[in-house]
């Protein structure tokens, strides 16, 4: 049984911004600029200063990244999405939990960590996801890397479906009905006229 406490030193926080932003023509969702600031830098916004380390997962324009921080790379090929990253980050990280991210969602609210960090330790899970009233944001998320055993072997076998994942563990929902468009996030270019 895990303490009752989550420190923010027992945290490493990620950023997803390995996409493949094939429904933008192929840009880099996390450099895509809104409100003159690249997409990257509202996901850093919302990872608490007290936070152990801050891991950027990203593929391509390494260097861009390696400007804002510590990047990571899925190592093999065949481990494509978000899980790859997810990986990838628990074969570095040294603390107890990593608090995940996507980079294209910039009216993400600041205190997300917050409430999951305080669902999981109320409920002891293994893993707390955001469901915001209308649908689960499952890359919104706090997760064990004990896990990182089962997540090897899941994406060994040629799965990459998050929700999948998540659903052979404990896992607890942060309930964010009150804030659904701050996960709104951007797919098309249409999206990011939405988000003023």
């Amino acid at each position: 049984m895990a303490s009752n406490n989550i420190n923010p030193r027992d945290v490493t926080a990620l950023i997803l911004a390995g996409g493949e932003g094939r429904r933008l023509g192929g840009q880099d969702k996390g450099l895509i600029h809104w409100q003159e600031r690249p997409f990257i830098e509202y996901a850093l916004d919302a990872v608490p200063s007290d936070i152990s380390r801050t891991l950027i997962s990203c593929n391509r324009n390494i260097d861009q990244y390696q400007q804002y921080g510590e990047t990571v790379q899925d190592n093999d090929a065949r481990y494509e999405g978000p899980l790859a990253g997810i990986y990838a980050a628990m074969q570095v990280a040294s603390t107890p939990f990593i608090f995940v991210l996507p980079c294209d969602s910039p009216l993400l609210p600041k205190d997300l960590y917050q409430h999951l960090a305080a669902a999981l330790k109320i409920s002891q899970a293994d893993i707390c996801y955001v469901d915001d009233g209308i649908q689960k944001q499952y890359l919104f998320a706090l997760i064990r890397t004990s896990l990182k055993p089962s997540l090897k072997n899941y994406l060994a076998t040629g799965n990459r479906q998050v929700h999948r994942w998540y659903k052979q563990h404990q896992f607890v929902e942060a309930n964010l009905s009150e804030q659904q468009r701050a996960f709104r996030n951007v797919n098309r270019r249409e999206d990011l006229v939405d988000l003023n």
